[in-house]
This record gives C-alpha cells, sequence and structure tokens, in this order.
C-alpha cells in the first residue's frame, strides 16, 4: 500500500470527511510531507470501497512487523555499554 493511501484510510477512521477534509487531514497526519491531488484521491476512495477499513488493519500490522524487524538490527549494530 502506499503511503497517500495509507494515510487516507487512517485520516477516514474516525468517521466521513468530504474531499477536501481527507486533503487536509492527510497533510495534519504527514506533517504536510504529502499533498493529494483530487486525482489521486479519488482514485484511491474507488479503490478502497471494495476493501474498507480491513486494508488499513492489514497494512498496519505490515508496517509494524517492518518496523521490528528494522529496530532488531538497529539494536544489533549499537555500541553495547557496559
Amino acid at each position: 500500500m502506499r503511503e497517500p493511501t495509507f494515510l487516507i484510510l487512517t485520516a477516514l477512521t474516525d468517521g466521513p470527511r468530504h474531499g477536501y477534509g481527507i486533503v487536509q487531514e492527510v497533510q495534519v497526519l504527514s506533517s504536510e510531507r504529502v499533498s493529494l491531488l483530487t486525482g489521486t484521491l479519488y482514485t484511491a476512495l474507488d479503490r478502497l470501497t471494495a476493501e474498507g477499513l480491513a486494508a488499513l488493519t492489514a497494512e498496519t500490522a505490515r508496517l509494524r512487523q517492518l518496523t521490528t524487524a528494522a529496530e532488531t538490527r538497529l539494536r544489533a549494530i549499537r555500541p553495547r555499554t557496559v
């Protein structure tokens, strides 16, 4: 799942929003790194209509697993203090 799609789903977790509201919330969630174009938003919404919030749950779990793997490797290379 691409980051904009993940952010759109996250923006919709607390209830429905109109298009401009989603665009604004995605900017807030991403600390203004992601600015959605209207075409991007509505293409993603069409695709997500069938998938629902289960897609967000699955993607969150996948990202958590990747983050855990990365953190484990980072801990392994840090110098150990005695």
